[in-house]
Formats: C-alpha cells, structure tokens, sequence
C-alpha cells in the first residue's frame, strides 16, 4: 500500500518549522507507543540538528507495556534525548514535561530567558490533546481525524517556558508499505486513503503471528485461522457483517481496524525495536 498523503498545509508547515527552529531551545517529539518507529516524522531529527529532544509516547495505554519500555530505553540512548511514556487517562506523568525540558538547561537562568520547546508530530498522534494538558485549559483543537491543528501557536505554560505548537508533519508519501500499513491501522493517515479490508489483513496477520490470543479472545474464535482471510471471513461471519454472497470483508475490517485503534483487542504493539525496525527503510 502506497499512499501519497501529504495536504498542503503540511508542506507549508514543514517550511515554517525550518523558519522557526534556529529560535526554539528544544523539540518535544510526540510519537505513538504502538509504533514509534513508524510514527516518527524522519525530517524532524534532520530540522532539529543537535537541539534536545524529549520523545513523549502518546497513547502508550494501548500498547504493550513490555514493548514500550524497550523503546524507552532505546530512545534514552539516543544523542541529547530524553523519552518517557503518558496515557490520556493519567495526565500525572505527562505534567512532568516542564520539570524534563527544565534538566536539559541547568546553567539557564529562565527566569530572565524563558525556554521555548516547539512541540512536533505526525497527526492524530495525541500532540493537541497533550498540549491542552500541559496548558490545563483547551488551548489547541482535539479529534480522532488527522490533521486537526491548521495553525502554528505560541503557547504559555509559564513565565519560564512556552510551547510552540505546529500543524501535524508526515513526511511527503513514504514508499515503504508496511510503515504505510502501520500508520494507517493506528489512524495517522485519513481513513478515505485506504481500503479497511486492506488494511484489516495486514493487522490480522500481524495479530496471528504476535497476538492470536487477543483476536481469539475479543471475537470469541476456539483458534486463529490458516489465513489472515479466513480469520477476517471468521470475524465476519460472527459479527453478522455478512453480505448475499458472503462476507462483506469491507464492513469486517473496518470492525477490527476500529476495535485495534480503541483497545478493544487488549494493549497491542504494532512493532519492537530492533528486527521489526530493521527490515523497513522509510523513504
């Protein structure tokens, strides 16, 4: 699955964020937990050079807790980088951003030069709903739809720290198709770019070789098929998406994509650091 999703707006964007960046301190990456990799916008680290980087995994309740503190750990190792994972049902552990972005400066006296952290991501990653967090009040708009903010903002969290808040970046149509796969299953591209039947075989594949417990359990199968279609047609079959002449696949995988994207299937991982990353080269 090849997809060339790249609005206008996110050009303009990517153009502004270079204007900008010589005049920010620092970048917080927002990036989602069940899949980091995939999920990172590559021109970000390029545009930042070698300003600090705090890498906050969003959604992070819906991924598998064991995955998520190996990529905690791999991105820690990263050059002057600090990562750590929050839920949008805890905001405790998100608001202690400031006091993170506060150690990377402790010779900065910001009373007198306040910090400035311009705040990053792919859409629907969770960025907006972090920064209303962050501000305690509704200061940037939210929506399950990528591609929600269409304007950059400045943002005061205190006399000492301001967060720059930008449009959504993804980079300008990734050739590889199982990063393509991965962000479309998460709903970082726009649902009308994809076929939810594609998209459904890639998950159920996935699910079979890394999760068969999860897809049995959630639609009540005695064991996963031989086939990522023969589950989808099983899944079909008992959740009554069925069509005359048989499975309507399209309805079917529009169901388990959803299901995956609110948890229904249990904390999943779409990858892990290492082999899963290793084998995709984003374009």
């Amino acid at each position: 699955m090849l997809i060339n999703w790249y609005p206008g707006h996110m050009n303009k964007a990517r153009k502004k964020v270079k204007e900008i960046m010589p005049n920010v301190d620092m970048v917080i990456e927002v990036l989602d937990a069940r899949l980091p990799f995939s999920s990172a916008n590559p021109m970000i680290e390029t545009l930042r050079g070698q300003k600090p980087c705090l890498k906050v995994l969003s959604k992070s309740d819906l991924a598998d807790p064991k995955i998520t503190e190996q990529w905690l750990t791999v991105l820690r190792e990263q050059n002057q980088t600090d990562a750590l994972a929050i839920t949008t049902e805890s905001p405790r552990i998100a608001r202690t951003i400031p006091n993170r972005i506060f150690k990377f400066f402790p010779e900065r006296d910001t009373h007198k030069r306040p910090l400035k952290a311009l705040i990053l991501g792919i859409p629907n990653v969770g960025k907006s709903t972090l920064i209303n967090t962050l501000a305690g009040r509704k200061r940037a708009p939210v929506g399950n739809e990528p591609a929600i903010t269409k304007a950059q903002q400045e943002i005061k969290l205190s006399d000492q720290l301001a967060l720059i808040d930008s449009p959504g970046m993804t980079w300008p149509g990734s050739k590889n198709e199982t990063v393509n796969y991965r962000l479309a299953t998460s709903g970082a591209i726009r649902d009308t770019a994809f076929e939810y039947d594609d998209v459904a075989l890639f998950a159920i594949e996935y699910l079979m070789e890394r999760y068969p417990a999860n897809i049995c359990k959630a639609y009540q199968l005695k064991a996963v098929a031989t086939s990522p279609l023969e589950t989808l047609e099983e899944i079909a079959k008992r959740r009554g998406c069925m069509q005359r002449g048989g499975p309507d696949y399209q309805r079917a995988g529009e169901l388990v994509v959803h299901d995956l994207r609110a948890g229904k299937l249990g904390k999943i991982s779409l990858e892990a650091p290492g082999t899963d990353c290793e084998l995709v080269k984003v374009s």
